[in-house]
């Protein structure tokens, strides 16, 4: 009997001791969770073991001593996020080297945290000890440039890194070498965004060779980036290479006016783009002239931003009526681009084969006022229109009272968003109009009918018929009036309206005393 019961004691203690191992971990995970928990519920987020996002919290030295404590008791965590906490440069390089212990972190965003050069090194060592890495932000972080080499550094051969954004860092032209020798080694890269880095675009060709192994990259943004003629001819020959490219961003490059008469044939091999920006480019007739044969060819496009390019309106009538090659566009902004009778009116007519067209900004082309009965089919047709920005196009009375009519005949019933502010030639009698019939726009979020900066006038009776029609927009939340002086009895209508309707709605109607 007693060696029966000896061998059952041995026999059970390894069950026990398993038992209370087990027992133990739990209770250390409860425990973490709790302090983790605690920690965020302090900064007013919600606890999740798999993520931190601690974006804009303010937080102080003290907060990220505290997260260094924590992050060795979080194996599992997948997601970091400490972005827009620009009061804490300098202390993170602890929190950087206990991401170490996190070997399953696929997310990391430090943007806008004011990390020193310090942190930036810190940061190079600690990507080796992360090979599931998918994502990396350090945007809005000046001190990333010049270090750059020291960082990718930790970036190896094979990385799973798919988005890398590097905005607002202040990179140099060596850090554009440093970028051209890492890229081989991301061939998993889809989104790489290095906007706002006006030093770039002198130093061009490096990382265009190594985009040149990017076969699977899918968004590529270089706005603001100091590009010029030169750097955007270059920067053509590697669309051959990248197949899979869905957005293409090259806007607010003042220098590349020119370049597109050359390069622009290669946006041909971007068969499945949708999205094009080429707002302020100072685009040049021979740009417009390449583009116009190009167009036709992108049939995914789903997006084009040609704004403040002035050229636009004087010489791409032929450019505007090809947009008609386009049935899957539903964005389309040509605002501030001059345009005139013969532009206009290819656009026009150009419209009409739009059918998935969702958003029309207009904005800034003085030759739309007195002259939107040309988009009258348009307006008929565009049965997916929601946003229609008609911002300081010199309307006029008689735009207001086709737009009404287009309006209360059933058209444009799912325009969410409508901007007809600085339009100050409009007479009370065309606001009148116009207010009568906006309760028919039932899906109605936004609306801004604001004077311009220096101008004041007094609303008229029409101003009445607004709000009443206000009452049937259940889902209106923005209405933008400034700089039109309000009457004593529609200042007591619309504080009626705010205290019996129950309506959340912002009025923005300051600007005046």
């Amino acid at each position: 009997k007693k060696e029966n019961s000896e061998l059952e004691t041995t026999d059970s203690q390894p069950e026990k001791k398993m038992e209370a191992e087990s027992l133990g971990t739990e209770t250390d995970l409860e425990s973490n969770t709790a302090k983790m928990e605690q920690f965020l519920k302090k900064l007013g987020k919600k606890s999740n073991s798999r993520s931190i996002d601690l974006n804009n919290c303010r937080l102080t030295s003290t907060d990220a001593a505290e997260l260094v404590a924590l992050l060795p008791l979080l194996p599992d965590l997948e997601e970091l996020d400490v972005s827009w906490n620009d009061f804490i440069g300098g202390a993170l390089k602890p929190t950087i080297l206990q991401i170490h212990h996190i070997s399953k972190l696929k997310i990391l965003r430090l943007n806008n945290c004011r990390l020193t050069t310090d942190d930036v090194l810190a940061l190079g060592e600690i990507l080796k000890t992360t090979p599931d890495l998918e994502e990396l932000n350090l945007s809005w972080n000046s001190n990333v440039g010049g270090n750059l080499s020291q960082l990718l550094q930790g970036i190896q051969e094979g990385s799973k890194v798919q988005i890398l954004k590097l905005m607002d860092c202040n990179l140099t032209a060596e850090d554009s070498e440093s970028i051209g020798q890492v890229l081989p080694r991301m061939q998993n890269l889809e989104v790489f965004d290095l906007s706002i880095n006006k030093n770039i675009g002198c130093n061009l060709n490096s990382i265009v060779q190594g985009l040149k192994n990017t076969a699977c990259l899918k968004v590529l943004k270089l706005h603001t980036c100091g590009l010029t003629q030169d750097s955007i001819q270059i920067l053509g020959a590697a669309f051959g290479h990248l197949p899979e490219l869905r957005t293409l961003d090259l806007s607010s490059n003042k220098e590349v006016g020119g370049g597109f008469k050359d390069c622009a044939a290669h946006l041909a091999h971007l068969k499945y783009l949708q999205v094009l920006d080429l707002h302020q480019c100072s685009l040049l007739e021979e740009d417009i002239a390449s583009l116009t044969q190009v167009i036709p060819l992108l049939s995914s496009l789903r997006e084009l931003d040609l704004s403040a390019n002035k050229k636009v309106g004087s010489s791409s009538e032929n450019l505007l009526s090809r947009l008609r090659f386009l049935p899957e566009l539903a964005t389309l902004i040509i605002n501030g681009c001059a345009l005139g009778k013969d532009a206009f009116t290819a656009f026009a007519e150009a419209s009409m084969y739009l059918p998935a067209l969702q958003t029309l900004d207009l904005s800034w082309n003085k030759y739309v006022g007195g002259n939107l009965n040309l988009l009258l089919e348009t307006l008929k047709l565009s049965s997916a229109l929601q946003v229609l920005r008609l911002r300081s196009c010199s309307l006029i009375s008689e735009d207001m009272a086709l737009l009404a009519s287009v309006i209360q005949t059933g058209h444009l019933t799912k325009l969410q968003q409508l901007d007809l502010s600085y339009n100050d030639s409009i007479s009370d009698e065309g606001w009148a109009i116009f207010s009568q019939n906006v309760l028919f726009l039932k899906e109605l979020t936004e609306l801004d009918i604001s004077l311009r900066p220096a101008s004041f006038r007094e609303c008229g009776l029409w101003f009445g018929h607004l709000l009443d029609g206000l009452t049937k927009l259940p889902r209106l939340s923005e209405l933008g009036i400034q700089r039109w002086r309000i009457s004593a009895p529609h200042e007591e209508d619309l504080e009626y309206f705010n205290r019996d309707h129950k309506r959340s709605i912002h009025f923005d109607y300051g600007g005046f005393q």
